[in-house]
């Protein structure tokens, strides 16, 4: 890979970018320098990669954003227009070779929440985000292995699709050998194949490969991550793709069906992810990951496969207004073309937020509630663009065509209770009048981490609401803006899981900002809300439904795979007490009241089953 890149703002002007005057940057990466900057090239100089044996080389670019032109040796070799799919450019080298990357900011509503005040400028600079890379190779050589599992009849089969690059004319076989991925121990298969090209052509492969009692990928708590590893090899080059066989399917309610079994989702949504997110969500007892309105790379979805977590791929299309439907048709068929690799990949979704109804948080009371159902009375969305989209995404994922507040009809509702309006009370009012008892998308509130002052000209504010975190904070105390988002975070989580709501998913993981919605801040540090959302979060746990003084119903949620019986313990006050609980795979089932005394400050619950145990305390 190139190791010094320089870097200029450029003007548009067509051909190969010629600044004045370079400086030097880190590439793959954002440079600060350039926040703002609609377009900005990056230009490298490296020597011949070859080795003796070698004869050509591969260029790899992973993350273009938002748009680019790619000139090698002064030829225009590239013109990508996504920043999901890579480009791969295979050359003959010459002695010192030049490469220009010139990257430009969106010009369509496809740019994504990067495209927005929601994430900092210094996080949406047109760059090489992900990787480059320079590699050496014989002539031919394997350019890549696309694979697309499908379940069949007689268990399943990968499609491979080998694109071979040949210098030279060629007529040859390749060999596909399938083995299972990792430490596993399988009998491998091997499929053959013949392939013809021309001197300079790129010739594509096809091969279907049937795969017998296949091991199926799950999701984490559900079953083991199995996959699958294919390699290709031509004369004396090879290459690997790894895969997994999953089924995933909307379910009438708007969840998610895998490999045949409905799965409860727990879920957050990602606003700038780094591979590190992956493990938050673990803690957090996520099973989904949301790409919020933007594409996640490639090392995301393979750590996502390897952690069991599902991913719910938004299109690079947020906020109001209308779009180019023949472009989102387009990049909906190949973003899932990109992804479809991956067993991990479990949804689509097309337009995010396309209404901003609740732009001013509304309050609590009677006459709230008629501003409320007045903003929800004027909002004016046609959902026709969003489905036309949503039918051209490939089959093998589900599709959420509109994700958005009250009003919009969405297919998963972006819900607000304590931030947009009124308080988590008010949350089954609204889900009730609208119709709203399938996916929900987003939810949560704000906070500031330790250390920030909003006040601050330093401290970057994208994504935080000042004036909602304000009005229900009552100032800018980190402490208080932690508990409050705690608190309300834990209680929507709690009652969408109580009310058997099919996904239920989070905003955010981290923040992209220096405050935010995130229950970690920007640098990954845990705020307060980390905490209650990992209780809220635990596969088996016990609620206690409108905790405070009197009855209360004890709600068990159970989305392990199997039934569970067990005992549920409570103690409030001087009292205490415990029921036997017995809750269905996938179920919830009120198992039990808890007398709650008035002089009560806290109640304690805990459930076990068998030797294990997990705890959940209310505050009163």
């Amino acid at each position: 890979m190139p190791s010094e890149w320089s870097g200029a703002a450029v003007d548009p002007g067509g051909g190969k970018p010629t600044p004045g005057e370079w400086q030097p940057v880190e590439v793959p990466g954002r440079p600060a320098a350039f926040a703002g900057e609609d377009r900005v090239a990056y230009r490298t100089v490296f020597d011949d990669p070859r080795d003796p044996d070698d004869d050509l080389a591969l260029l790899e670019l992973r993350g273009c954003y938002a748009a680019a032109e790619v000139w090698l040796n002064d030829e225009l070799v590239a013109e990508p227009d996504a920043v999901f799919e890579p480009v791969r450019v295979p050359f003959e080298p010459e002695a010192e070779n030049e490469l220009v990357v010139e990257c430009r900011a969106p010009e369509d509503r496809f740019g994504g929440i990067h495209d927005t005040d929601r994430v900092p400028a210094d996080r949406s600079v047109p760059g090489i985000w992900w990787g480059v890379d320079v590699t050496a190779h014989p002539d031919p050589f394997v350019v890549d292995v696309d694979l697309r599992p499908r379940a069949t009849d007689e268990g399943a089969a990968i499609d491979a699709a080998v694109e071979v690059y040949a210098g030279e004319s060629i007529d040859d076989r390749l060999t596909l050998t399938t083995k299972p991925a990792g430490d596993r121990r399988g009998r491998g298969m091997m499929d053959r194949a013949s392939v013809t090209a021309a001197a300079g052509e790129r010739a594509v492969v096809e091969k279907s490969i049937e795969v017998r009692d296949p091991s199926l990928w799950w999701p984490r708590g559900m079953g083991h991550q199995h996959r699958y590893e294919v390699r290709a090899k031509l004369d004396d080059a090879a290459r690997t793709s790894t895969t997994g066989i999953a089924t995933v399917e909307a379910t009438g309610g708007g969840g998610l069906r895998v490999n045949g079994e409905e799965v409860p989702v727990r879920g957050v949504a990602l606003q700038d992810a780094t591979v590190a997110d992956v493990d938050r969500a673990v803690e957090v007892n996520a099973n989904l990951v949301r790409a919020h309105a933007h594409a996640l790379p490639e090392a995301m979805y393979d750590a996502c496969d390897e952690a069991g977590l599902l991913v719910w791929q938004d299109l690079p299309l947020t906020g109001p207004g209308v779009f180019d439907i023949a472009r989102g048709e387009e990049l909906a068929e190949r973003l899932v073309g990109t992804y479809a690799h991956h067993p991990s990949l479990a949804a689509v979704g097309v337009h995010d937020e396309p209404t901003d109804t609740f732009a001013g948080r509304v309050g609590s009371g009677l006459l709230d509630r008629l501003r409320f159902r007045y903003r929800v009375w004027r909002a004016d969305y046609d959902r026709g663009a969003a489905e036309a989209v949503a039918e051209a995404v490939p089959d093998g994922v589900a599709v959420y065509p509109v994700v958005g507040e009250p009003g919009t009809d969405p297919d998963a509702a972006a819900l607000y209770p304590g931030w947009d309006y009124g308080g988590v009370d008010d949350l089954e009012w609204v889900r009730e009048r609208y119709d709203l008892d399938g996916a929900v998308g987003e939810f949560g509130a704000g906070s500031l981490p330790e250390g920030v002052d909003p006040d601050d000209a330093d401290v970057e504010l994208a994504g935080f609401d000042r004036a909602k975190h304000d009005a229900v904070v009552g100032g800018d105390d980190p402490e208080a803006s932690q508990a409050y988002q705690a608190e309300l975070v834990r209680g929507v989580a709690e009652r969408l899981r109580t009310d058997g709501a099919p996904v239920v998913v989070a905003n955010a993981l981290r923040d992209a900002g220096d405050a935010g919605m995130g229950v970690y801040a920007r640098d990954g540090t845990p705020k307060e809300a980390a905490d209650s959302l990992a209780s809220a979060f635990e596969p088996v746990q016990a609620f206690l439904v409108g905790a405070s003084p009197g009855e209360c119903d004890v709600v068990v949620a159970n989305d392990a795979p199997e039934a569970i019986s067990g005992t549920v313990r409570w103690e409030a006050g001087n009292e205490s007490g415990e029921v036997d609980a017995t809750v269905e795979a996938g179920a919830r089932a009120v198992v039990g009241t808890v007398s709650v005394p008035e002089s009560a400050s806290s109640v304690e619950l805990s459930v076990r089953v068998g030797d294990a145990g997990v705890e959940n305390v209310y505050r009163l």
